[in-house]
């Protein structure tokens, strides 16, 4: 063979491996829903709103059981995007900034947008050779690089991402509309028709199911007739609002399967964090009130059981969330996982899918999943410890700083200074709870007196990861002012300092 020849088959051949090695990076589609519980889908055991898209979806890819997220909105999404626990990255609070300076318990303070410079599994794809979008939810700026409602199209190129799709009209969010579900689902479909030489990633984050809850009068009529009323648990417009969220998956699926290209898309699902059970009233502890305040429920959207409580809880009913991830092309179908996962762990996961190596000082927390699911074991999730840490109040669900770690089938919850119980009273004092979620999955039965040795052995740890991130036991409050404790602020106090 000649020269000339030799160099020509060697491009060829190079060129044939690049194209293979492309092709065989699948796309990923990454859908993030609002506020939407763990016992809303039917194979998670819902029974009152039908969603045969996402049981297909499980169906046809791999159902986690035992999920996490954080219990709100911006934490999660922060966390999703990095990779890091909220303790690492600093955003452990919904944003804009609102506080409780004068409760018994000091909050510590957090990051307020995220940084330019935070790698994010966008970035990081992009540099891989992705062509990334976004649609939807932003919720982790506020100014120029964002809002809310989305990110500002000016500067996604500086969170990794291509292209945005156009904001949801405000109309949407008015009685009647879908809160936007329909429009991000075309602009997704219509993002994979212009981007299918691939390989792509997209982040749909819905604006559905959080409140104010409205969704399309028909669905909400079925849902009416059915007897459900405008008052929960399990309000018909809510109701009518989880089918609209499985209209869409199957939307997704459909127009993936169209444009060719659902063989090659990972399809991950899950919640920002668990549903609203109830949402709560504090402005009654803002009068005069009695030496046991109680708060009062002002909504009741959607029952959670067998979970206890909801959003913002760091109870099961507020951090665990349905999951469900599908490969067609490469994962077993039907498959069932019930070993602990975190959203820490999507991000290395993708980088693996991805063939990406992550940037040097991006520390990830999690762990890749995929030999988890192919394999259904792997030696990084054996005993492997999940965390949550809230060192704030937010009343509206009831929360107090806390922080919890589950190893195995041990769930153990620490609260700093105070709480409200089951029955939403307000207790004085330092808390330590322990439950078998194995055995107990409503965390009903404290094991904190009978299980000494595992009480001391997690906590230990999870104080132990606490220094590791450099984060505090949130102390009793300088400030503490009894009489103004359960007040909420959007003005900072001369106090409050940036972290």
């Amino acid at each position: 063979m000649t020269g000339p020849l030799r160099s020509i088959l060697l491009v060829l051949i190079l060129a044939s491996a690049s194209w293979a090695e492309e092709t065989s990076r699948p796309n990923i589609l990454l859908v993030l829903t609002d506020d939407q519980g763990w016992t809303t889908l039917g194979c998670y055991g819902g029974k009152i709103v039908p969603t045969p898209n996402l049981d297909q979806l499980a169906n046809s890819g791999v159902r986690f059981t035992d999920a996490y997220v954080t219990s709100q909105c911006t934490p999660t999404r922060a966390t999703l995007l990095s990779g890091q626990y909220t303790a690492r990255n600093r955003m452990w609070h919904v944003i804009p900034w609102y506080g409780c300076p004068w409760a018994r318990v000091e909050e510590v303070p957090f990051v307020e947008q995220l940084a330019r410079d935070q790698p994010t599994i966008a970035a990081q794809l992009r540099q891989a050779g992705y062509v990334t979008g976004i649609a939807g939810k932003w919720h982790l700026n506020n100014g120029v690089d964002g809002n809310y409602n989305a990110l500002n199209p000016e500067n996604a190129s500086h969170f990794g991402f291509d292209f945005v799709a156009t904001a949801v009209p405000k109309k949407q969010f008015d009685p009647g509309g879908d809160r936007g579900v329909d429009w991000l689902t075309d602009q997704t479909l219509q993002f994979v028709e212009q981007n299918r030489q691939g390989p792509w990633f997209f982040y749909l984050s819905h604006h559905m199911i959080h409140g104010k809850v409205v969704a399309p009068k028909e669905l909400e009529e079925k849902y009416l007739q059915q007897g459900y009323t405008d008052e929960g648990p399990n309000r018909a417009v809510y109701l009518a609002g989880l089918e609209a969220i499985d209209h869409s998956i199957g939307k997704l699926i459909a127009g993936l399967k169209k444009l060719g290209e659902y063989e090659d898309t990972v399809i991950i699902f899950l919640s920002d964090n668990g549903g609203i059970d109830w949402r709560l009233d504090h402005r009654n502890l803002q009068k005069p009130h009695p030496d046991t305040p109680k708060l009062a429920v002002d909504i009741y959207e959607y029952d959670n059981a067998p979970l206890r409580a909801g959003k913002g809880s760091i109870y099961e009913g507020g951090v665990r969330v349905p999951l469900i991830m599908s490969w067609p092309k490469k994962w077993p179908a039907g498959k069932v996982i019930h070993t602990p996962v975190h959203a820490v762990d999507l991000a290395p996961t993708c980088f693996q899918l991805a063939g990406h190596k992550p940037v040097e000082d991006q520390a990830l927390d999690g762990f890749d999943l995929s030999e988890l699911i192919t394999k259904g074991t792997d030696p990084s999730f054996t005993d492997r410890p999940i965390y949550q840490y809230s060192p704030i109040y937010d009343l509206n669900w009831g929360l107090t700083p806390c922080a919890s770690i589950r190893v195995g089938d041990f769930k153990l919850i620490e609260m700093f200074g105070d709480r409200f119980d089951s029955e939403h009273q307000y207790v004085l004092g330092h808390r330590i709870e322990l439950y078998d979620l194995k055995k107990d999955l409503g965390e009903q039965n404290d094991l904190v007196e009978t299980k000494p040795e595992v009480r001391n052995k997690l906590h230990r740890q999870l104080r132990d990861w606490m220094r590791a991130m450099d984060v505090p036991a949130p102390r009793l409050n300088s400030h503490y002012e009894p009489a103004r404790a359960f007040e909420t602020t959007r003005v900072k106090t001369e106090w409050v300092v940036a972290p």
